[in-house]
């Protein structure tokens, strides 16, 4: 079993690129997050294709079950605890 994240622990999200646009942007798709978020586009990147994005825990609910994340220069994002991989370092906690 995974422990549960804390606040400070890197948490890195899986995304689906929706759309890959000309100005070095991608939409992507988080699962649990009912909106679409614009990263930087990886290289070489496909539309349906996974990619990770990693960011810091600001807010966890254990009681309902979610966890905010801040992600550099996307803002903060909450997604279901159980659609995060908590990394095993922390930081600024």
């Amino acid at each position: 079993m995974a422990r549960k994240p804390k606040v400070g622990d890197e948490i890195t999200l899986s995304a689906t690129i929706l759309k890959v646009m000309e100005d070095g942007v991608s939409s992507v798709s988080v699962p649990t997050y009912n909106f679409p978020l614009a990263i930087d586009t990886p290289q070489k990147a496909k539309v349906g294709q996974k990619v990770a994005i990693s960011g810091f825990a600001t807010r966890v609910d254990q009681e309902d079950g979610k966890v905010t994340v801040r992600i550099d220069g996307c803002g903060l994002v909450t997604v279901v605890i159980d659609s995060s991989l908590p990394r095993s370092q922390r930081h600024r906690g």
